[in-house]
């Protein structure tokens, strides 16, 4: 009876043995799975904090860049405006010179009206015809050319009564014109003039010639003596070359110089500048 007890514990505690083994050995896997998701977890928590770090980093440069823009935002609204009130401003300055140089050019333009006209009078008034009677504008300014075999004789300085029909008709245009200013202008050829006691030379006999038309037209034509200036410019200027007794003809002329007064010229543009 006792052996029958016997191999019953033994079988027993043979069978519970065998059973602590196989729960030790499903403990030992579940530990081991558990460790492996632990090692996993860990890794991956290691690799989210370094995430995390990058991204405060890169938080914090967003942060400031973001402020620095804000900053430059500013800056560039204060430019800006700065920018577009200059170019407003300069904008103005330009349409001012435009409008400036627009009457100045419509000032010109009736200066140049007034010359046309001036010329157109003078042709129809003196009736010229004759090609030794020229009249021309240079620089908007007109000349009347005559040339001295219709004034004067040979070495003289008495005017022709010839002269004084062509002169009377020029006096006419000057009396309608009285705030103008007429110079008249003695030229010769540059043959030497001999003299006759009296006179020097070329610029002394041009000198006269003009001194001479100056009082035909203040004396005997009427033209007020604050319009007229006399001057004599001798063989200085010639047309053409003294090459020739044609040319020496040519360069013999007196030449009558209409200016409108330069003060008038200029309370044109003013009033042209003040429209």
């Amino acid at each position: 009876m006792k052996k029958i007890i016997f191999m019953f514990s033994l079988a027993a505690l043979t069978l519970t043995s065998c059973g602590t083994k196989k729960k030790i050995a499903e403990l030992e896997k579940q530990n081991k799975e558990c460790q492996d998701l632990l090692n996993s977890t860990t890794v991956k928590l290691n690799l989210c904090l370094t995430e995390k770090e990058s991204l405060n980093q890169q938080n914090d440069y967003l942060k400031k860049n973001n402020s620095d823009l804000i900053s430059n935002v500013g800056n560039m609204t204060t430019l800006t405006k700065q920018g577009a009130q200059n170019i407003e401003k300069a904008l103005e300055t330009i349409k001012e010179k435009d409008l400036k140089i627009t009457r100045m050019q419509d000032a010109l333009t009736k200066k140049d009206s007034v010359t046309l006209a001036l010329v157109t009078s003078l042709k129809s008034s003196v009736g010229i015809s004759d090609p030794d009677i020229n009249v021309n504008v240079e620089k908007g300014v007109v000349f009347i050319s005559i040339a001295d075999k219709l004034l004067f004789k040979s070495g003289s300085y008495v005017v022709s009564d010839r002269a004084k029909e062509v002169l009377a008709k020029v006096a006419k245009v000057i009396n309608d014109k009285p705030t103008f200013e007429c110079m008249v202008e003695g030229h010769t050829d540059n043959v030497p003039f001999t003299g006759n006691g009296i006179l020097i030379d070329n610029w002394d006999l041009s000198v006269k010639r003009s001194t001479a038309i100056v009082r035909v037209l203040t004396k005997d034509l009427g033209v007020k003596p604050s319009q007229l200036i006399a001057a004599g410019r001798g063989e200085f200027i010639p047309l053409v070359e003294n090459n020739t007794a044609e040319n020496r003809a040519a360069n013999r002329r007196t030449r009558i110089v209409i200016l409108p007064k330069i003060d008038e010229f200029y309370d044109m543009i003013e009033k042209e500048m003040k429209k």
